[in-house]
């Protein structure tokens, strides 16, 4: 059986969405209000639409470089000397070096919720994975399926944890002992599913489950012929210098004068010194560290600044030009290189807004808000554990509604903390079952705007995705209502 295209099943789920209006008791029936919910959801999600397109205008310009990929093969054959070293032999380099980026993304999503972040990501962790031997599948997973596993895990997430923990009253970032254990066996079922995908791809023991031509240069050996574009000017390389440094060095004054800190000055100082080394060295260095400097501001943006998908945005526009500007490329080359990479993303971003649109129906038929006064009329009379399990599951399946952990927050833990007090649970225990729900179904829900701009980046269909991930999933699912039942029959440090 063929599987439905991604719009037919966004148009399937739009239309029970309809539905449910019609059929659950007390909600307002959608008629043809629904072909105005299209134009909400796009209004609704704009930022992810106007990131994925600058995303996907900015790699275009980029990657007609080929210094990413050229700088991937010299860190794999720079990375393959480890195996000298008897113990990184028995290891193997490839694992070592895929453990580290898991444990990495992982992280960051248990610390500051990275989400949408990942997107960015996405091209470059593609491209290593089909350097390695494997396939994209495995590289999505190294950054996005683990920040996603780390969401769940939530050691210190404020957008999650934080929120929810400040609606109950308790004190902010409590429970930490339990919930490094949780991030950390998260984390290691999430690189054993890794690892052994990889491995069987690389051992050819199974068929990647995409198509044969989407990984026809999945080899090392034929990437290892790559070469940097002439096309690299290195006028064009000291241009983007001069200007990256002198926008960084009064980026940086202008800080200092408002007190922002040390770190504006530091950024500048590394990339003044090592870029001015890099392009004496040659362009294609240069490219490749202009692309990491980037990704270096997007990391001190989201931790330090908070920086939301609108200063990402601009941090890739910026890139998409300094990228042109390296290539040799004047205005209208630029401009009309960003439109094809756009239009390349086209797809992706109409899903985001198409999904978004089952959302706007559900919430103005008023079908949420009648879940969620059904859920508290009848979580009363049931013990500790079925009122643990059912906001567990509940929230597992809001993440299909509502993909916005701070909004799920928002809404159902009021909820949730009075289900609490009337069954005695430990308040700990439903934030608990609250970040651990918000976590797993968000990487399969066809109505999460990022799930849908990471396969769009990567160019994976949305059922190639879901054949390779959810028996995963629900298997997470089960070992995560596990993790909860300790919270009710012990003792746990700050429970």
């Amino acid at each position: 059986m063929k599987f439905p295209h991604t719009y037919v099943i966004i148009s399937f789920l739009l239309l029970l969405a309809v539905i449910s209006t019609w059929i659950v008791p007390s909600a307002t029936p959608i008629s043809w209000e629904v072909f105005t919910s299209f134009s909400v959801g796009f209004a609704k999600t704009a930022n992810i639409i106007v990131f994925l397109l600058i995303i996907g205008g900015a790699f275009w310009i980029y990657n007609s470089s080929k210094a990413l990929d050229w700088g991937i093969i010299r860190f794999l054959n720079n990375a393959s000397k480890l195996e000298r070293w008897r113990l990184f032999k028995w290891l193997g380099s490839d694992n070592v070096i895929m453990v580290c980026i898991i444990v990495l993304f992982s992280s960051f999503g248990a610390l500051f919720g990275m989400s949408e972040e990942t997107i960015a990501f996405v091209p470059l962790m593609v491209a290593l994975s089909l350097a390695m031997g494997y396939d994209k599948l495995t590289g999505i997973s190294l950054c996005f399926l683990s920040a996603g596993l780390g969401f769940a895990g939530c050691i210190l997430n404020p957008f999650t944890l934080g929120i929810a923990q400040s609606i109950v009253g308790l004190k902010l970032f409590s429970g930490l002992e339990y919930r490094l254990f949780i991030w950390l066996l998260f984390t290691i079922i999430g690189t054993v599913f890794i690892l052994r995908h990889a491995k069987r791809i690389k051992n050819k023991k199974t068929k990647s489950i995409i198509k044969s031509n989407e990984d026809s240069d999945s080899s090392l050996d034929s990437l290892n012929s790559i070469e940097p574009s002439n096309q690299i000017s290195k006028k064009g390389c000291w241009l983007s210098y001069l200007l990256i440094s002198t926008a960084l060095i009064l980026f940086s004054v202008f800080l200092s004068l408002n007190s922002i800190g040390w770190t504006p000055i530091i950024l500048s100082l590394v990339f003044i010194s090592i870029g001015y080394l890099l392009i004496k060295k040659g362009q294609e260095q240069y490219m490749m560290f202009l692309f990491g400097f980037t990704i270096a501001c997007l990391i001190v943006g989201v931790i330090q600044y908070e920086w939301s998908l609108q200063q990402i945005a601009a941090l890739f526009l910026a890139f998409a030009i300094m990228s042109g500007v390296c290539l040799g490329y004047g205005g209208s080359k630029i401009a009309t290189e960003f439109l094809a990479g756009a239009k390349d993303m086209l797809s992706a971003a109409l899903v985001v807004g198409l999904a978004s649109g089952i959302i706007v129906v559900l919430e103005d038929g008023g079908v949420i808000r009648q879940l969620l006064a059904s859920l508290q009329g009848s979580a009363g009379q049931t013990s500790q554990l079925g009122a643990l399990g059912l906001m567990y599951s509940v929230q597992t399946l809001f993440n299909a509604l509502i993909t916005s952990g701070s909004a799920k927050a928002a809404l159902l833990m009021p909820i949730f903390g009075q289900i609490s007090d009337l069954v005695g649970l430990p308040l700990q225990a439903t934030v608990t079952a609250f970040h651990i729900g918000d976590g797993f179904t968000n990487l399969l829900t066809p109505t999460s705007g990022v799930l849908i701009a990471v396969l769009g980046v990567a160019k994976v269909e949305f059922a190639v995705w879901v054949r390779f991930i959810w028996k995963f999933i629900l298997l997470m699912c089960i070992i995560g209502f596990l993790v909860l039942l300790p919270t009710i029959y012990f003792q746990l440090p700050g429970f």
